[in-house]
């Protein structure tokens, strides 16, 4: 008896899936009209008539997998599916989209298996929904898989294309604005933009790169992060938001640190690393990382962060004097030689805090010293080492020598 009825139910489940197939077109165009519903699907460049071709071979497919379970018709439906999903992929679908799309493909199935089979049909229904889950849910994995599969070597080969447009922009010293339009075609931005650059090399390099790898697509943060490595230093550059100006910034005026900091990506604040916080256009990026380098190269162990050559130009100065044979600080200790006591600590001491002030009555309330010892001190300063602080050109020298 029940072999019998296990007999019957296969007959029948071959006439239902029989019937299943004469309604491909039916199931095609149900899957067609809630498909376009998806929005992604709806506005993306696959045609009405694609989707309408791809759903009649995907369900001719399914239902020969759920007639007779074969090997090679699995094998056939999963490389279709395999085909599917590149296709999507290439397409631009998002990966959410075409988990919807392929979801649709049980239900249109088992609610046209519902709509033919007859109330006596509920028992082998219900056996055999499984089964049709099972060839859907197969079907829909490797559609996925090879979606993601294609995403990934899509987003490779995308990325080793930009890489080479990038290095064709810093291996010239001054590149053309053919070469600037082209790098700014393949990387999808203004080549007329403002652009920030950081460099490092070594340990702090390494970490410019996880940013990149980490932010660099700008979906956690609104800038993108591009990558450049040439001879043993790391480049991370970005472009700049678009500012709004209600007229002409004051002539030398310069920007804080604080507003560099503003400008500067999570993954970059706190890399010590050469910084140049604005260029304009693509052109006058080799030239920034130049300067980037240039600055990186004066980083000291206190520096947590980048440096622009706005907090570092006593830097600059002093190490390009240093390159030409002059040490300002090797003069200005042998100037200070004949102190006597603490006398070398107080000079300095005073004259730091004038430096940084500007103004000998606020020196000797910090310093808790009447103001005429302040100028004693400062004039005794001058009478040692011939720097006199009234004077911007001696000052400088002397924030030289201390940078």
């Amino acid at each position: 008896m029940h072999n019998s009825e296990t007999s019957g139910h296969s007959v029948r489940w071959a006439e239902l899936v029989d019937e299943l197939e004469g309604r491909l077109d039916t199931l095609a165009q149900a899957f067609t009209t809630r498909v376009r519903e998806i929005p992604e699907y709806g506005e993306s460049q696959v045609t009405v008539l694609e989707i309408q071709e791809t759903a009649r071979e995907t369900f001719r497919r399914l239902i020969s997998g759920l007639r007779n379970g074969k090997t090679d018709s699995r094998d056939g439906l999963l490389d279709f599916a395999s085909d599917l999903g590149s296709k999507r992929a290439r397409a631009g679908i998002p990966p959410e989209s075409l988990t919807s799309a392929v979801r649709l493909d049980f239900s249109i199935l088992w609610a046209e298996l519902l709509e033919i089979a007859h109330t006596e049909d509920a028992a082998l229904l219900a056996t055999r929904v499984d089964q049709v889950w099972s060839v859907v849910d197969e079907f829909a994995t490797r559609t996925h898989t090879s979606y993601l599969t294609e995403r990934v070597r899509m987003a490779q080969e995308e990325s080793s294309i930009q890489r080479e447009f990038i290095a064709r922009l810093f291996n010239q010293s001054s590149p053309s604005l053919e070469t600037s339009s082209q790098v700014a075609a393949a990387l999808g931005i203004n080549p007329e933009s403002r652009f920030a650059l950081v460099a490092a090399s070594g340990e702090p390099g390494a970490r410019l790169r996880a940013a990149t790898s980490q932010f660099g697509s700008g979906q956690h943060t609104r800038q993108r992060l591009f990558l450049h490595e040439s001879g043993g230093n790391t480049y991370v550059f970005w472009a700049l938001p678009a500012v709004r100006t209600r007229g002409a910034e004051p002539l030398g005026e310069t920007r804080s640190p604080e507003a560099e900091g503003r400008q500067l990506p999570p993954g970059v604040v706190d890399v010590p690393c050469g910084y140049v916080p604005e260029v304009l256009g693509l052109r006058a990026l080799p030239g920034a990382a130049r300067t980037a380098e240039s600055l990186a190269a004066l980083l000291r162990p206190r520096d947590s962060g980048p440096l622009s050559a706005d907090s570092a130009w006593a830097r600059l100065a002093q190490q390009n004097l240093q390159d030409a044979g002059l040490d300002l600080a090797a003069e200005l200790e042998e100037a200070l030689a004949e102190c006597r006591g603490g006398e070398r600590e107080r000079l300095l001491e005073t004259v730091r805090n004038y430096l940084n002030t500007g103004n000998v009555t606020v020196t000797s309330e910090q310093l808790f010293c009447h103001r005429n010892t302040i100028l004693n001190r400062l004039n005794r300063f001058q009478e040692l080492t011939g720097i006199d602080l009234a004077v911007p050109a001696k000052t400088a020298r002397l924030v030289v020598a201390w940078a």
